[in-house]
């Protein structure tokens, strides 16, 4: 266990922990993109995926004006979110929509996990004055709020209508076989 003196060493450990997520992030969006049948839910993982090596990106020039580095520390968090949402990559059902849907509640839980962590490490940057790694981080921050309101408008507008449309299809013609 690291020893943690200061708030300096707080966000050193909080940085570290990010740098952990987003690498984990970056080797489950591929799987979790093969696994999606909508094309815009493929598109959004897809994009994710540079979007995250550009957050990685700038975690190492954090850790370069810190002069540390952010290797080292397994995010326990996000590994259980991923093992949770690989789950879903073990899904298999008829209405392909609904395993969509489940996908997009998985990416949203990480989502949320990553906006709370990269909103902790801005308190501590600013708190401390780092004024380049605040705007840096508050740029990551950014863009895992904005993918979080796009996978949200997806599911409401498009897959989940999509999968009660199906649902509905399926027992309709269920029914008209056992009506004929």
């Amino acid at each position: 266990m690291a020893n943690t003196e200061t708030l300096e060493d707080a966000l050193l450990g909080a940085l570290k922990d990010i740098y952990s997520s987003e690498k984990q992030i970056l080797k489950a969006l591929p799987k979790m993109a093969k696994k999606a049948s909508h094309p815009d839910l493929k598109e959004a993982f897809e994009d994710h995926v540079q979007e995250t090596q550009g957050q990685i990106d700038r975690l190492d020039a954090i850790a370069e004006i810190l002069g540390e580095k952010l290797t080292g520390k397994v995010c326990k968090a996000t590994k259980g979110l991923i093992e949770e949402g690989s789950e879903v990559l073990e899904e298999d059902g008829d209405n392909e929509y609904v395993i969509d849907s489940m996908l997009i509640g998985a990416a949203r839980r990480v989502e949320h996990y990553e906006i709370a962590a990269y909103c902790s490490a801005m308190a501590l940057a600013e708190s401390l004055e780092f004024s380049r790694i605040f705007v840096l981080l508050r740029e990551t921050f950014a863009e895992e709020t904005k993918t979080d309101s796009a996978l949200k408008i997806l599911a409401k507008n498009t897959v989940i209508p999509l999968a009660l449309t199906t649902e509905f299809e399926e027992a309709e013609n269920v029914a008209l076989q056992a009506n004929a």
